[in-house]
């Protein structure tokens, strides 16, 4: 394949470790999958595209913007608002005041400020005298959530309530009767929110946490609520820059990706699971008067490592959460590790979403070869939260007999420590899903035929395609006798001549190339001639695209 058509070529990267089906060179075999998959691309888009057209068109409320008391409610808030949640905000208080239905899909890495940005909306909605449904997949979440949003918003005589499996039946019917009168303007629960039971007086807005997390059911449950409310989704899931822009005429789309002034990267650990390194992590924590999240993935083991722990470092509180317990003694864990008074809290991974403890800044997550990437990404996210330096530990019963997959993921999150890394975790199943996940696309395995380029890119054109833009997928041709192209002599490394050529091919405009010009200058040093020419053929090839010319030849005299 000549250099200029590189851009034809694909890295291969998959979800899952399977070896991809090599089809032979002139068959049409491969041509037809990714027909196949194009086509389901379509169906998915129009729909969603159809259902944005259809809410576009409905009217919904309109809000009138409280400016003294939202300034009041905002200076409440103990922090500097990032940029990026600025713009979020004003973005999300535009959708309120206009007469069009919203559903703005808000994405922002662990920690990094999604939920302040709701927390806005909920009291802008809930002051104009409208009903908030905040919806979130665990119960230990709902419970925190409504801590939060009690002291926050009762203060301005806005109504809190909470339904969750943790309220006993006597105070769950209280709850649905003060909800049904308008009484409680903000209700915070799990998938109990979307039980036949629960009627609202006036519901104006549904904020929905993480809904890839729930099923099927629940999701069409969602579905019947938005018809004509306003909606605003979070999530931590990241997505692709250049999907982000094709996606901009299906969804709303706000993203958050600076990190909190002053929030340090976290520390990452891999270890064996020694008793040495478990004490000095613990009892590092505690003398600098913080907390520890000692993860386990199975509930069988828990009590036995709490036993383990308490000899270990006896000094140390410590306590047990997980599902399975009776919801009193999650709910009185829970806030006793708030409170400080629980310093090491020995959980399942139901900490995993959302659970802000900005005294806990050291997680040890033992069997961490047992956890997905997105799950450890995720439960790493519960620890440096305040200014603290926070630890991450995975443990591993071994270093060597991990197996490729684990090796492979737990490699990935050593490169990716950096905040907001969730961007970046680059062709790793977390981005791979969250493109998926936000169009309801489950089918991974067309991703494992076609590899994570390819597919990005059929599903770029097919929404290109169905919103009526144009696709260019032709390129023009240069034919001139000159040496044009990266010597060895100037860069000596293969790998990197190819990426380099790649990265030529994928150059979209003027000043593209010229960052490219400066880049090799800056890394290499003075250019030779070839590379120079190579250069010059792609802009002249750039200016070709503009006038529609597909070819220049360059004829022996």
């Amino acid at each position: 394949l000549p250099v200029a058509r590189l851009n034809e070529l694909y890295p291969y990267a998959g979800i899952i470790d399977k070896e991809p089906k090599l089809d032979k060179l002139g068959r049409k075999t491969f041509i037809l999958r990714k027909k196949k998959i194009e086509q389901e691309l379509r169906e998915v888009v129009q729909e969603l595209l159809t259902l944005y057209a259809e809410r576009k068109a409905l009217k919904s409320y309109t809000l009138k913007f409280p400016a003294l008391a939202y300034e009041e409610f905002s200076s409440t808030f103990p922090y500097e608002e990032t940029p990026d949640q600025q713009i979020a905000i004003e973005e999300i208080i535009n959708d309120l005041c206009s007469d069009k239905p919203m559903e703005r899909l808000l994405v922002g890495d662990v920690g990094f400020g999604k939920t302040e940005v709701a927390l806005r909306a909920t009291f802008l909605v809930a002051y104009s005298g409208k009903q908030v449904a905040f919806l979130v997949p665990t119960t230990i979440l709902a419970e925190q959530h409504y801590r939060n949003f009690k002291a926050r918003l009762e203060p301005f005589n806005i109504k809190v309530g909470v339904l969750s499996r943790l309220r006993s039946l006597k105070e769950q019917r209280e709850t649905l009767r003060k909800l049904a009168e308008g009484e409680i303007k903000v209700i915070i629960g799990t998938h109990r929110l979307l039980s036949s039971d629960v009627i609202f007086k006036d519901l104006g807005l549904l904020v929905i946490d993480e809904e890839h997390r729930f099923g099927v059911k629940q999701k069409e449950k969602i579905k019947q609520l938005k018809k004509s409310i306003k909606v605003l989704s979070l999530s931590a899931t990241p997505i692709p820059r250049s999907l982000q822009l094709s996606l901009l005429n299906i969804f709303d789309l706000s993203v958050i990706e600076s990190p909190p002034p002053g929030r340090k990267p976290i520390k990452t650990i891999l270890a064996r699971f020694e008793p040495e390194i478990i004490k000095n992590a613990i009892e590092r924590e505690l003398e600098r008067g913080g907390q520890v999240f000692f993860v386990n993935p199975r509930i069988q083991s828990l009590s036995s490592l709490a036993r383990y722990l308490k000899k270990l470092v006896p000094q140390a509180r410590v306590e047990i959460i997980h599902g399975q317990m009776p919801s009193e003694l999650i709910e009185r864990n829970m806030y006793r590790f708030l409170n400080k008074e629980i310093d090491v809290l020995v959980c399942t991974p139901i900490i995993g979403s959302g659970i802000d403890v900005p005294s806990a800044n050291t997680i040890i997550i033992n069997r961490a070869d047992m956890f997905g990437l997105a799950d450890i990404y995720q439960l790493r996210g519960r620890v440096g939260r305040a200014e603290e330096l926070a630890y991450a530990y995975l443990l591993v019963p071994t270093l060597k007999g991990l197996t490729e997959e684990a090796q492979k993921r737990l490699k990935a999150l050593m490169q990716f420590t950096e905040l907001g890394s969730g961007f970046k975790l680059a062709l790793s199943d977390l981005k791979i899903r969250g493109a998926g996940e936000l169009l309801g696309i489950r089918q991974s395995g067309h991703i494992n035929t076609v590899g994570y380029e390819l597919y990005l890119e059929l599903l770029e054109n097919t929404v290109k395609a169905l919103k009526g833009e144009e696709i260019e997928d032709w390129e023009p041709e240069v034919n001139v006798k000159i040496p044009a192209y990266i010597p060895a002599s100037y860069v000596p490394e293969p790998e990197e001549r190819l990426s380099l050529y790649r990265e030529l091919v994928l150059i979209k405009d003027e000043k593209e190339l010229k960052d490219f010009y400066e880049l090799i200058e800056d890394k290499y040093g003075k250019m030779p001639d070839p590379v120079e020419n190579l250069i010059k053929i792609f802009l002249l090839k750039l200016y070709m695209k503009k006038l529609k010319l597909p070819l220049i030849e360059v004829k022996s005299n």
